[in-house]
Protein backbone atom coordinates (compact mmCIF):
# COMPACT_ATOMS: atom_id res chain seq x y z
CA UNK A 1 0.00 0.00 0.00
CA UNK A 2 1.79 3.24 -0.92
CA UNK A 3 1.50 6.82 0.88
CA UNK A 4 0.85 9.70 -1.15
CA UNK A 5 3.19 12.59 -1.73
CA UNK A 6 2.43 15.10 1.15
CA UNK A 7 2.92 18.15 -1.21
CA UNK A 8 -0.47 17.55 -2.78
CA UNK A 9 -4.19 16.88 -1.35
CA UNK A 10 -4.89 13.45 -0.18
CA UNK A 11 -7.88 12.41 -1.66
CA UNK A 12 -10.38 9.72 -1.13
CA UNK A 13 -8.87 7.37 -3.85
CA UNK A 14 -5.73 7.49 -1.50
CA UNK A 15 -8.02 6.77 1.43
CA UNK A 16 -9.35 3.80 -0.32
CA UNK A 17 -5.99 2.63 -1.34
CA UNK A 18 -4.24 2.57 2.09
CA UNK A 19 -7.36 1.06 4.12
CA UNK A 20 -7.60 -1.36 0.86
CA UNK A 21 -11.35 -0.99 0.50
CA UNK A 22 -13.73 0.67 -2.28
CA UNK A 23 -13.92 3.92 -2.60
CA UNK A 24 -17.72 3.68 -2.62
CA UNK A 25 -16.87 2.24 0.69
CA UNK A 26 -14.95 5.26 1.72
CA UNK A 27 -17.58 7.62 0.82
CA UNK A 28 -20.01 5.34 2.55
CA UNK A 29 -18.30 5.91 5.68
CA UNK A 30 -17.64 9.57 5.25
CA UNK A 31 -21.77 10.32 4.60
CA UNK A 32 -22.42 8.26 7.41
CA UNK A 33 -24.40 6.02 5.23
CA UNK A 34 -27.00 3.76 6.88
CA UNK A 35 -25.88 0.24 7.31
CA UNK A 36 -21.99 0.95 7.51
CA UNK A 37 -20.47 -1.95 9.70
CA UNK A 38 -18.29 -1.04 12.70
CA UNK A 39 -15.16 -2.85 11.24
CA UNK A 40 -15.23 -0.73 7.88
CA UNK A 41 -15.99 2.38 9.88
CA UNK A 42 -12.91 1.79 12.12
CA UNK A 43 -10.76 0.90 9.01
CA UNK A 44 -11.53 3.69 6.75
CA UNK A 45 -11.13 6.18 9.87
CA UNK A 46 -8.20 5.01 10.57
CA UNK A 47 -6.49 5.38 7.13
CA UNK A 48 -8.29 9.16 6.87
CA UNK A 49 -6.50 9.47 10.35
CA UNK A 50 -2.89 8.69 9.54
CA UNK A 51 -3.36 10.54 5.96
CA UNK A 52 -5.05 13.68 7.52
CA UNK A 53 -7.42 13.45 4.93
CA UNK A 54 -9.97 16.69 5.23
CA UNK A 55 -12.83 16.16 2.63
CA UNK A 56 -13.48 19.47 0.31
CA UNK A 57 -16.02 21.18 1.43
CA UNK A 58 -17.20 23.15 -1.38
CA UNK A 59 -16.77 19.92 -3.80
CA UNK A 60 -19.19 18.41 -1.38
CA UNK A 61 -21.60 20.99 -1.11
CA UNK A 62 -21.60 20.92 -4.69
CA UNK A 63 -22.46 16.99 -4.80
CA UNK A 64 -26.03 18.35 -2.79
CA UNK A 65 -24.54 18.22 0.55
CA UNK A 66 -23.07 20.99 3.15
CA UNK A 67 -22.04 18.68 6.07
CA UNK A 68 -24.04 20.74 8.23
CA UNK A 69 -26.85 20.24 11.03
CA UNK A 70 -28.99 23.24 11.68
CA UNK A 71 -30.17 22.98 15.09
CA UNK A 72 -33.68 24.93 15.96
CA UNK A 73 -34.14 26.04 19.52
CA UNK A 74 -37.02 28.17 21.29
CA UNK A 75 -33.94 30.01 22.65
CA UNK A 76 -30.34 30.16 24.60
CA UNK A 77 -31.39 31.14 27.61
CA UNK A 78 -32.04 27.45 29.10
CA UNK A 79 -29.27 25.55 30.32
CA UNK A 80 -30.61 22.29 29.66
CA UNK A 81 -30.34 22.76 25.65
CA UNK A 82 -26.80 23.11 26.64
CA UNK A 83 -26.74 19.46 27.70
CA UNK A 84 -28.74 18.63 24.76
CA UNK A 85 -26.30 20.62 22.56
CA UNK A 86 -22.87 19.07 23.79
CA UNK A 87 -24.44 15.69 23.29
CA UNK A 88 -25.00 16.16 19.90
CA UNK A 89 -22.03 17.70 18.94
CA UNK A 90 -20.03 14.72 20.38
CA UNK A 91 -21.92 12.33 18.38
CA UNK A 92 -21.20 13.75 14.90
CA UNK A 93 -17.67 14.82 16.10
CA UNK A 94 -15.47 12.68 13.87
CA UNK A 95 -18.06 12.46 11.02
CA UNK A 96 -17.66 15.86 8.61
CA UNK A 97 -20.44 17.56 9.88
CA UNK A 98 -20.46 21.06 12.25
CA UNK A 99 -23.41 21.99 14.07
CA UNK A 100 -25.39 25.61 13.15
CA UNK A 101 -27.39 26.90 15.53
CA UNK A 102 -30.43 29.17 15.20
CA UNK A 103 -33.26 30.76 17.55
CA UNK A 104 -36.50 30.53 16.93
CA UNK A 105 -37.97 32.93 19.26
CA UNK A 106 -39.63 31.10 22.10
CA UNK A 107 -43.37 30.34 21.66
CA UNK A 108 -44.02 31.87 18.33
CA UNK A 109 -44.77 29.50 15.71
CA UNK A 110 -44.51 32.36 12.99
CA UNK A 111 -40.93 32.80 14.24
CA UNK A 112 -40.11 29.40 14.33
CA UNK A 113 -41.17 29.24 11.13
CA UNK A 114 -38.58 31.54 10.09
CA UNK A 115 -36.09 29.86 11.63
CA UNK A 116 -36.61 26.53 9.59
CA UNK A 117 -36.78 28.44 6.37
CA UNK A 118 -33.40 29.91 7.43
CA UNK A 119 -31.70 26.71 8.19
CA UNK A 120 -33.65 25.26 5.01
CA UNK A 121 -32.25 28.20 2.57
CA UNK A 122 -28.90 27.32 3.87
CA UNK A 123 -29.03 23.59 2.71
CA UNK A 124 -28.40 22.05 5.93
CA UNK A 125 -28.42 18.28 5.55
CA UNK A 126 -30.59 17.41 8.91
CA UNK A 127 -32.36 19.63 11.53
CA UNK A 128 -32.75 18.69 14.63
CA UNK A 129 -35.91 20.92 16.30
CA UNK A 130 -36.29 21.21 19.89
CA UNK A 131 -39.18 21.68 21.75
CA UNK A 132 -41.06 22.92 18.44
CA UNK A 133 -44.65 24.64 18.91
CA UNK A 134 -45.44 23.84 15.28
CA UNK A 135 -48.08 21.94 13.96
CA UNK A 136 -47.36 18.35 13.03
CA UNK A 137 -48.33 19.27 9.64
CA UNK A 138 -45.80 21.65 9.16
CA UNK A 139 -43.14 19.01 10.53
CA UNK A 140 -43.59 16.82 8.36
CA UNK A 141 -43.52 19.47 5.36
CA UNK A 142 -40.00 20.58 6.62
CA UNK A 143 -39.10 16.58 7.17
CA UNK A 144 -40.22 16.15 3.67
CA UNK A 145 -37.68 18.66 2.40
CA UNK A 146 -34.79 18.01 4.58
CA UNK A 147 -34.43 15.04 7.14
CA UNK A 148 -35.49 16.15 10.55
CA UNK A 149 -35.45 15.05 14.13
CA UNK A 150 -38.09 16.32 16.57
CA UNK A 151 -37.08 16.73 20.21
CA UNK A 152 -39.10 16.87 23.01
CA UNK A 153 -42.95 16.31 21.18
CA UNK A 154 -44.37 13.42 22.09
CA UNK A 155 -46.46 12.93 18.09
CA UNK A 156 -46.23 10.03 16.31
CA UNK A 157 -44.86 10.36 12.86
CA UNK A 158 -43.33 8.43 9.69
CA UNK A 159 -41.85 11.37 8.17
CA UNK A 160 -39.20 12.02 11.52
CA UNK A 161 -37.83 10.68 13.93
CA UNK A 162 -38.61 11.60 18.01
CA UNK A 163 -36.69 11.55 20.51
CA UNK A 164 -38.38 12.30 24.12
CA UNK A 165 -38.07 11.66 27.79
CA UNK A 166 -41.34 9.73 29.87
CA UNK A 167 -42.64 12.93 30.81
CA UNK A 168 -45.48 11.42 32.99
CA UNK A 169 -43.23 8.95 34.49
CA UNK A 170 -41.23 12.19 35.46
CA UNK A 171 -44.01 14.19 36.53
CA UNK A 172 -44.77 11.07 38.85
CA UNK A 173 -41.58 10.59 40.19
CA UNK A 174 -41.88 14.51 41.79
CA UNK A 175 -45.33 14.43 43.30
CA UNK A 176 -44.50 10.67 45.11
CA UNK A 177 -42.06 12.60 46.31
CA UNK A 178 -43.45 15.35 47.99
CA UNK A 179 -46.25 13.55 49.08
CA UNK A 180 -43.60 10.54 50.58
CA UNK A 181 -42.30 13.78 52.20
CA UNK A 182 -45.58 14.45 54.11
CA UNK A 183 -46.97 17.14 51.62
CA UNK A 184 -51.01 17.89 50.65
CA UNK A 185 -50.90 21.14 49.56
CA UNK A 186 -49.16 21.13 46.61
CA UNK A 187 -48.71 23.39 43.55
CA UNK A 188 -47.74 23.07 40.16
CA UNK A 189 -45.90 25.63 37.34
CA UNK A 190 -46.64 25.30 33.66
CA UNK A 191 -46.35 26.76 30.61
CA UNK A 192 -49.09 27.67 28.53
CA UNK A 193 -49.91 25.45 25.27
CA UNK A 194 -49.44 27.59 22.17
CA UNK A 195 -50.03 24.36 19.70
CA UNK A 196 -53.21 24.31 18.42
CA UNK A 197 -54.95 21.14 17.34
CA UNK A 198 -53.02 18.54 19.51
CA UNK A 199 -51.70 20.00 22.80
CA UNK A 200 -51.50 16.63 23.99
CA UNK A 201 -47.96 16.28 22.04
CA UNK A 202 -46.71 19.02 23.96
CA UNK A 203 -44.26 17.93 27.33
CA UNK A 204 -45.89 20.39 29.72
CA UNK A 205 -49.27 19.45 28.59
CA UNK A 206 -48.42 15.92 29.75
CA UNK A 207 -46.36 16.85 33.03
CA UNK A 208 -49.52 19.11 34.14
CA UNK A 209 -52.00 16.05 33.77
CA UNK A 210 -49.78 13.86 35.29
CA UNK A 211 -49.74 16.44 38.69
CA UNK A 212 -53.34 16.70 38.50
CA UNK A 213 -53.74 12.91 37.72
CA UNK A 214 -51.69 11.41 40.73
CA UNK A 215 -52.97 14.43 43.31
CA UNK A 216 -56.61 13.12 42.94
CA UNK A 217 -55.23 9.85 43.11
CA UNK A 218 -53.87 10.72 46.79
CA UNK A 219 -57.30 12.13 47.71
CA UNK A 220 -55.95 15.75 46.61
CA UNK A 221 -58.15 16.95 44.00
CA UNK A 222 -59.12 20.04 46.48
CA UNK A 223 -55.57 20.90 46.96
CA UNK A 224 -54.78 21.04 43.02
CA UNK A 225 -53.03 24.29 41.96
CA UNK A 226 -52.12 25.19 38.80
CA UNK A 227 -50.03 28.84 37.85
CA UNK A 228 -50.19 28.79 33.42
CA UNK A 229 -47.35 31.52 33.01
CA UNK A 230 -44.19 29.65 31.23
CA UNK A 231 -41.06 27.56 31.50
CA UNK A 232 -39.12 30.64 32.03
CA UNK A 233 -37.19 32.31 35.05
CA UNK A 234 -40.22 34.83 34.54
CA UNK A 235 -42.96 33.04 34.70
CA UNK A 236 -41.65 30.67 37.50
CA UNK A 237 -41.10 33.80 39.68
CA UNK A 238 -44.61 35.12 38.69
CA UNK A 239 -46.65 31.48 39.03
CA UNK A 240 -45.09 31.55 42.62
CA UNK A 241 -45.32 35.04 43.50
CA UNK A 242 -49.33 34.11 42.48
CA UNK A 243 -49.37 30.59 44.50
CA UNK A 244 -48.20 31.92 47.10
CA UNK A 245 -51.18 34.55 47.65
CA UNK A 246 -53.38 31.69 47.84
CA UNK A 247 -55.30 30.43 50.77
CA UNK A 248 -54.29 28.25 51.54
CA UNK A 249 -50.44 28.71 50.73
CA UNK A 250 -48.88 25.53 49.05
CA UNK A 251 -46.30 23.85 51.24
CA UNK A 252 -44.36 22.70 48.20
CA UNK A 253 -44.56 23.81 44.47
CA UNK A 254 -43.40 21.26 41.05
CA UNK A 255 -42.04 23.77 38.39
CA UNK A 256 -41.97 21.88 35.00
CA UNK A 257 -38.76 23.02 34.37
CA UNK A 258 -36.18 24.00 36.22
CA UNK A 259 -35.58 27.35 34.73
CA UNK A 260 -39.20 28.01 35.82
CA UNK A 261 -38.45 26.35 39.64
CA UNK A 262 -35.36 29.04 39.62
CA UNK A 263 -37.14 32.00 39.45
CA UNK A 264 -40.23 30.10 42.18
CA UNK A 265 -36.93 30.31 44.28
CA UNK A 266 -36.80 34.06 44.20
CA UNK A 267 -39.71 34.71 44.56
CA UNK A 268 -40.11 32.78 48.07
CA UNK A 269 -37.35 34.20 49.14
CA UNK A 270 -38.20 37.60 48.45
CA UNK A 271 -41.63 36.82 50.27
CA UNK A 272 -39.45 35.98 53.39
CA UNK A 273 -40.54 32.26 53.34
CA UNK A 274 -37.51 29.75 53.72
CA UNK A 275 -36.91 26.37 51.34
CA UNK A 276 -37.04 23.74 52.02
CA UNK A 277 -38.74 24.73 55.90
CA UNK A 278 -42.10 26.53 54.40
CA UNK A 279 -42.30 25.85 50.84
CA UNK A 280 -40.18 22.62 49.15
CA UNK A 281 -39.39 23.64 45.71
CA UNK A 282 -39.22 20.78 42.72
CA UNK A 283 -37.70 21.42 38.80
CA UNK A 284 -37.61 19.70 35.56
CA UNK A 285 -34.06 18.88 33.65
CA UNK A 286 -31.76 18.72 36.43
CA UNK A 287 -29.47 20.60 34.24
CA UNK A 288 -25.78 21.41 35.46
CA UNK A 289 -26.40 24.51 37.66
CA UNK A 290 -28.90 23.38 39.60
CA UNK A 291 -26.66 21.27 41.50
CA UNK A 292 -24.70 23.99 42.87
CA UNK A 293 -24.43 23.71 46.63
CA UNK A 294 -25.80 27.55 46.81
CA UNK A 295 -28.72 25.85 44.86
CA UNK A 296 -29.36 22.21 45.38
CA UNK A 297 -32.46 22.04 42.99
CA UNK A 298 -34.37 18.77 43.71
CA UNK A 299 -35.30 18.10 39.40
CA UNK A 300 -36.35 15.10 37.03
CA UNK A 301 -32.99 14.06 34.96
CA UNK A 302 -33.72 12.94 31.49
CA UNK A 303 -29.92 13.06 30.79
CA UNK A 304 -29.96 16.08 27.86
CA UNK A 305 -26.47 14.68 26.92
CA UNK A 306 -28.10 11.24 25.48
CA UNK A 307 -31.04 12.50 24.16
CA UNK A 308 -28.66 15.15 21.79
CA UNK A 309 -26.16 12.13 21.03
CA UNK A 310 -29.30 10.22 20.40
CA UNK A 311 -30.86 12.90 17.99
CA UNK A 312 -27.21 13.35 16.45
CA UNK A 313 -26.81 9.82 15.83
CA UNK A 314 -30.50 9.61 14.24
CA UNK A 315 -29.66 12.64 11.71
CA UNK A 316 -27.01 10.90 10.57
CA UNK A 317 -28.84 7.55 9.92
CA UNK A 318 -31.72 9.58 8.06
CA UNK A 319 -28.47 12.06 6.01
CA UNK A 320 -27.31 8.24 5.12
CA UNK A 321 -30.58 7.09 3.65
CA UNK A 322 -33.06 5.31 5.93
CA UNK A 323 -36.34 6.37 6.17
CA UNK A 324 -37.98 4.53 8.71
CA UNK A 325 -39.09 6.57 11.23
CA UNK A 326 -37.79 5.84 14.69
CA UNK A 327 -39.06 7.08 18.61
CA UNK A 328 -36.81 6.73 21.24
CA UNK A 329 -37.60 7.51 24.72
CA UNK A 330 -35.58 8.15 27.85
CA UNK A 331 -36.43 6.68 31.03
CA UNK A 332 -36.28 9.48 34.02
CA UNK A 333 -34.69 9.74 37.08
CA UNK A 334 -35.52 11.79 40.45
CA UNK A 335 -32.75 13.51 41.71
CA UNK A 336 -33.57 14.53 45.56
CA UNK A 337 -31.43 17.65 46.70
CA UNK A 338 -32.25 19.81 49.63
CA UNK A 339 -34.80 21.99 47.98
CA UNK A 340 -37.42 19.82 49.39
CA UNK A 341 -38.05 18.49 52.44
CA UNK A 342 -40.47 16.67 55.09
CA UNK A 343 -43.54 19.16 55.22
CA UNK A 344 -44.24 20.97 58.51
CA UNK A 345 -47.40 19.72 60.63
CA UNK A 346 -50.24 21.86 59.76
Amino acid sequence: MGTPDRRRRVTITDVACHAQVSTTAVSKVLRNAYGVSAAMRAKVQAAIDELGYRPHNAARAMRGRTFTIGVLLPHIRNPFFADILEGLVAEISGSGYQAIMVQSGGRDPAAERRGSDALVDRQVDGILTVAPVSTKAQLEALAKSTPTVVLGRHDRSALYDCVLADDEAGAELVVEHLIALGHRRIAHITQKDTLSGRPAALLQTIRARTYERVMAEHGLARHIALAVTSYSEEGGYAGARDLLTRDPRPTAIFAGADQAASGALAAIHEAGLAVPGDVSVAGYDNSRVIGLAHISLTSVDQDGAIMGRTAGRLLLERIGGRTAAVRFSVNPTLVTRRSTGVARPP
